[in-house]
């Protein structure tokens, strides 16, 4: 099955988005606090309601960060995981590393995404067995077959919190960035070898990239043995994305460091509001 018409709805989606935040400033937004003590701007909501009028169909699900979480969406076989702003601290920072991520899923399994970042103009389409674009061009993900050579992009609270400090001299270099989609579309498309942590992420933070990454002959795995989406509880055990040779190294060097890799047990389902892990 091919959801080339899809696409396109993402497409037109992600140029509608663009438009409804060219009425905000990045690094000049108010925000508030949600209940789990995340930002979140008018932007972020503005957005979500823009998305949400334009891309679900009748049967087809919706599960986004700034919605109240319907569980009817666990009856449908196509949905949308959408995450109006990922990086919503570094679009109140002015920080160019936030995007509109827009993924979709079937059956569970992620076959179409799109994300734009407005700062920096890039836009990043595809899905598995459809190819991959950034800004119409094709892309692949790189061929880096060396963890002692891939170019690693990082968490950047973790980074800040010296959680990469073991991995220093493992790989070529670490750079820490904000947003968990922006990393991996950019690993995508081969502007970065690989990207992962090992900290819990939310559905809607990684649905999108994982359908760029798998669009451009990588991987990606939230530790588990079968990646899937559309979960009651949207909450993954951290994520890996890379191409397809340096996936399998980096998989089994971290699995031999003895590192947890799944939620911990008794963790809550995510609260109604929305609250994602910070990036």
């Amino acid at each position: 099955m091919t959801y080339s018409n899809e696409l396109v709805r993402i497409e037109k989606a992600l140029a509608a988005a663009a438009e409804v935040l060219k009425e905000f400033t990045p690094g000049a937004v108010e925000a508030t606090l949600k209940n789990g003590g995340d930002p979140v701007t008018e932007a972020d909501l503005r957005v979500n309601e823009r998305l949400r009028t334009l891309l679900p169909m009748n049967g087809e699900g919706w599960l986004s960060e700034e919605s109240v979480d319907d569980p009817n969406r666990l009856k449908s076989s196509l949905v949308w995981i959408v995450d109006p702003i990922d990086g919503t601290r570094e679009f109140i920072a002015g920080i160019p590393e936030w995007c509109i991520s827009i993924g979709l899923c079937d059956k569970g399994h992620a076959v179409a995404g799109g994300i734009y970042n407005p700062a920096t103009g890039e836009t990043f389409l595809g899905g598995p067995g459809m190819g991959l674009t950034l800004n119409g061009a094709r892309a692949t993900c790189s061929d880096i077959s060396h963890l002692q050579h891939a170019v690693v992009l990082a968490s950047r609270s973790e980074y800040a919190r010296g959680e990469w400090d073991a991995f220093q001299g493992e790989v070529r270099s670490i750079k820490p960035l904000g947003s968990v989609a922006y990393k991996l579309a950019l690993v995508a498309v081969g502007l970065a070898d690989a990207s992962w942590t090992l900290v819990p992420k939310n559905e809607w933070d990684v649905a999108a990239g994982a359908a760029l990454v798998l669009a451009g002959g990588g991987r990606v795995s939230d530790f588990s043995k079968d990646l899937r989406f559309n979960r009651p509880n949207p909450l993954l055990g951290g994520f890996l994305g890379a191409g397809q040779i340096l996936f399998d190294r980096i998989d089994r060097f971290l699995r031999s460091r003895g590192d947890r890799f799944e939620p911990p047990p008794g963790t809550p389902p995510i609260p109604s509001s929305g609250s994602e892990w910070i990036d």
